[in-house]
């Protein structure tokens, strides 16, 4: 029914202060009021929102939660680095290909970089019921790898140096991560293929794509061989900022951010060599939705606050928020 995203870089400073900066705090109370408005506007009656890496991270990421609390008048819950895995593998659950025999969603965030090994051929076999109760993840991980974080460590180096900085500096983070032996070897099959979802991502595809202006139906479920991808990678590279800026699908407000994620992609690609990467313009929100839909409800109280069994009667949700430093 409606859809409302703002970049509001809320973990910017985080890497050097272990705080949420007043700057960013203020963005982000911006996006939730603006949010808070569309949900009175439709009549929403059923809500869920969810923070991420930079209120994990934070020493106020809780008070932070607090202020959203009386200031927007909305309620977050901090979740942990698994649920979060677990809610984007459930947003792309029919991203997974016919033949894959396993799958890796890629998450590309401000602070952090969620990875998910899903059994494909179990996921296909249980399908979206199935993946809500109990999602076929053979290991998950959140790498410290944010490009709002990598974008200001690496800030004081020209676009050459910063990039092959930031690249030794992914590879060497996702190597020493145990899952990637195992996942390296599954993702060299026959049919595998990496799920990309978050902003670098459907930036990358809209360039691949040569759209004109972001469109999300273009962009959504593209296939992209590993050989273009490489090239756009490069081709965003040499453009540097000014250029990057001036693409349609990028923009000033993105443009800072897509060095750092490509970097990121670029090292991931190159850990886990699969012959293709899907694009997903959803992710944590579409995971949240889809289990507040088909998730277990909770049991309705009679009069007298007795409860009863079943859920029927529930409000679909039509909104939910996250106050990550990509929406």
């Amino acid at each position: 029914m409606d859809s409302h995203s703002q970049i509001a870089r809320l973990g910017e400073g985080l890497h050097e202060t272990g705080r949420l900066s007043d700057a960013s705090i203020e963005r982000a109370l911006d996006a939730l009021k603006a949010i808070r408005r569309k949900l009175k506007s439709h009549g929403v009656g059923k809500v869920r929102c969810i923070a991420t890496e930079a209120c994990r991270k934070a020493e106020n990421g809780a008070e932070f939660i607090e202020r959203v609390h009386k200031e927007a008048g909305l309620t977050f819950k901090i979740i942990g680095a698994k649920e979060e895995a677990r809610l984007a593998s459930i947003g792309c659950h029919d991203l997974i290909g016919e033949d894959a025999p396993s799958v890796l969603v890629v998450d590309i965030g401000g602070g952090s970089t969620e990875l998910s090994w899903l059994n494909a051929e179990l996921a296909r076999a249980n399908g979206l019921n199935g993946l809500i109760k109990r999602a076929p993840i053979q290991n998950w991980t959140s790498l410290p790898l944010g490009v709002v974080t990598l974008t200001e460590a690496y800030a004081h180096l020209p676009d050459a140096e910063a990039y092959q900085a930031m690249l030794d500096h992914c590879s060497e983070v996702i190597e020493d991560w145990k899952g990637t032996k195992a996942i390296r070897s599954a993702m060299g099959l026959r049919g595998a293929h990496l799920i990309g979802t978050s902003g670098t991502v459907t930036c990358l595809a809209g360039v691949y794509l040569k759209l004109d202006r972001y469109r999300r139906d273009r962009v959504d479920g593209t296939w992209m061989s590993r050989k273009s991808g490489e090239e756009v990678l490069n081709m965003l590279r040499a453009a540097g900022p000014d250029g990057r800026a001036a693409l349609p699908t990028i923009g000033e407000e993105r443009a800072g951010l897509m060095l750092a994620g490509c970097a990121i992609l670029d090292a991931l690609w190159r850990a886990y060599p699969a012959g293709r990467l899907r694009v997903g313009d959803r992710g944590l929100r579409e995971g949240l939705l889809l289990s507040m839909m088909y998730g277990k409800k909770p049991a309705r109280r009679r009069r007298g606050g007795r409860k009863r069994g079943g859920g029927a009667g529930e409000a679909a949700p039509t909104q939910t928020s996250s106050p990550s430093a990509e929406n």
